[in-house]
């Protein structure tokens, strides 16, 4: 079989090359809907994440001005925080404002143990988020 090419085929390879570039397309834009909300799900999810000061396995610490945990009773250390706090307060503090229920030094002491946080470390995850930027 040689492979002519006669109009009748240039036209249905042209065709194919057209709907398959249609198809394309139509998969482009389901999938930018697709993402926009979860986008949107995952902005809000950031406001919503919390951050526990200590994380559950260092409970009992006290933290101290420079964000390090410490033995209780040390010197110009604070007490863990009550309980978590959500992601939007955090990101509201790591711009200079103050964690709810917090003076200004404990809140310092707060923002910075939670600038230490690393991977494994409950609130990691939530801290890391925080600092993706929005597009």
């Amino acid at each position: 079989m040689d492979d002519e090419r006669t109009p009748e085929t240039d036209q249905s390879a042209g065709s194919a090359t057209r709907r398959r570039a249609l198809m394309l397309g139509a998969v482009g834009a389901s999938a930018i809907v697709s993402i926009r909300p979860a986008l949107a799900q995952a902005a809000g999810s950031v406001a919503n994440c919390e951050i526990p000061v200590p994380d559950p396995g260092r409970a009992g610490k006290h933290i101290a001005a420079d964000g390090t945990l410490v033995d209780p009773g040390t010197p110009g250390s604070f007490e863990p925080a009550s309980g978590a706090f959500k992601g939007e307060d955090v990101k509201r503090a790591l711009a200079g404002g103050t964690l709810p229920g917090t003076d200004y030094e404990r809140s310092k002491a707060y923002t910075n143990y939670i600038r230490r946080l690393q991977s494994g470390q409950s609130g990691f995850t939530c801290f890391a988020s925080l600092q993706m930027p929005r597009g």
